[in-house]
């Protein structure tokens, strides 16, 4: 990994109760790059989103975002706002669609333009026709879709996916994966993205962590990952042939 880091865990183990603890003793992510977070249901990666999103705070060792300890301090709300997360059930506010996607930009106080970026994601994501509908009234993938506009409108320096597509067909798994790469094109985007699906994760990744049982198993490009991964935890995953 080069370039300057956006994020750093160092020894941080994140307990839940007696059957479960996250451990990740050393893991880096670089501003700009497309970190992906591989895993099975249950792996810790939902977790790991939380502690980088600093909605939940590490039970012990390091966590730095934009070079603050959340480990020290609470993030300032200046940084708070400069990310964003999409939840895999995406909790959506009364009224409309447009409403929902502008609600993080009235927040901020970015009023200018706020019209044209609303409609520029609508487009983006085909979510024109659903503008003026009642937010609460969408199916599970459609509430997926405006979750995921109303982060991009906000063009955050880090960007949180949990399972975004996981309620998606094929047509709109590709309509947002194409999205999120492109905001790769910002090099000040930093962008982690967790999913199960082993296709996914091969598609978009630049790098990939594989998680597993709570604990961080490798971190490797996405070529070496896939192709000669180094534990043999991970090449039983990549082949298809771990039970979980």
């Amino acid at each position: 990994m080069n370039g300057e880091v956006c994020c750093r865990l160092s020894g941080v183990r994140k307990r839940h109760d007696a059957s479960f603890m996250l451990e990740v003793e050393d893991l880096q992510i670089a501003t700009g790059e497309m970190l992906c977070l591989l895993g099975p249901t249950g792996a810790g990666k939902s977790t790991l989103l939380r502690l980088l999103s600093a909605l939940e705070q590490s039970s012990a060792g390091e966590v730095k975002i934009f070079d603050h300890r959340l480990d020290r301090d609470p993030l300032p709300l200046s940084r708070q706002r400069k990310i964003a997360m999409v939840f895999q059930r995406p909790q959506l506010l009364s009224g409309t669609v447009r409403a929902n996607i502008e609600y993080g930009l009235r927040v901020r106080g970015e009023r200018a333009n706020l019209a044209d970026r609303v409609d520029a994601v609508l487009r983006r994501l085909n979510l024109q026709p659903l503008a003026g509908q009642a937010a609460t009234k969408l199916s599970g993938g459609q509430a997926q879709l405006v979750a995921l506009a109303r982060a991009l409108v906000v063009e955050p320096e880090l960007l949180l996916l949990d399972e975004p597509t996981s309620q998606l067909d094929p047509a709109h798994v590709a309509l947002v994966e194409q999205a999120v790469v492109d905001e790769r094109k910002s090099p000040e985007r930093t962008i982690v993205w967790a999913t199960h699906n082993l296709f996914q994760a091969r598609r978009i990744s630049e790098r990939v962590a594989f998680l597993l049982n709570g604990e961080l198993i490798e971190v490797s490009s996405s070529d070496k990952f896939f192709e000669s991964p180094s534990d043999p935890r991970t090449a039983e995953f990549v082949e298809g042939k771990m039970i979980y």
